[in-house]
């Protein structure tokens, strides 16, 4: 019998995010609280731009995109949002959303599942993911079971499972 086997990846859905920074623009038009304090979020090439004319808006502003992100599904381990800065006469948080594993996390990730998983699994890293195989199916879910109960600090997803 061949091998089953997954890939562990770290992607977010572009779309979604897209969907939950438009959400927080809206929500942030139709606030009483952020009227006439110049908040606004956008795109910035490939960061997420929030500005408002104070410190604690501004922060506001990213508490209300974090929790459309989280509704949307997606993983605030993979947003990565800066300390607010001043410029000029507003503040301003530039935010970017990360994706794919780093060589090191990939390494991490095989060192847990070679010392605390089931015996006869495993992981190569490929790229920017991660491939676990095994010969028993049993296993290979053992193994998603203990990276999910792993406190990693960041994203993964668990995708191509065969």
């Amino acid at each position: 019998m061949a091998d089953s086997s997954f890939d562990i990846v770290s992607k977010v859905e572009r779309q979604e995010v897209d969907n939950a920074l438009n959400q927080t623009g809206r929500e942030i038009a139709t606030r009483f609280d952020f009227k006439n304090v110049g908040a606004s979020i956008e795109w910035s090439g490939e960061k997420i731009e929030m500005k408002a004319n104070g410190e604690e808006r501004v922060k506001a502003i990213l508490d209300v995109f974090e929790t459309k992100l989280v509704k949307r599904g997606i993983s605030l381990k993979s947003l990565d949002a800066g300390e607010p800065q001043l410029s000029g006469k507003e503040y301003k948080i530039f935010a970017t959303i990360e994706e794919g594993i780093t060589q090191e996390n990939a390494k991490k990730i095989a060192k847990i599942i070679r010392d605390e998983g089931p015996k006869g699994v495993k992981a190569q890293v490929q790229g920017e993911e991660l491939r676990v195989s095994s010969k028993s199916r049993d296993d290979l879910q053992a193994v998603q079971a203990l990276l999910k109960g792993k406190d990693l600090d960041f994203a993964i997803q668990f995708v191509n499972y065969r």
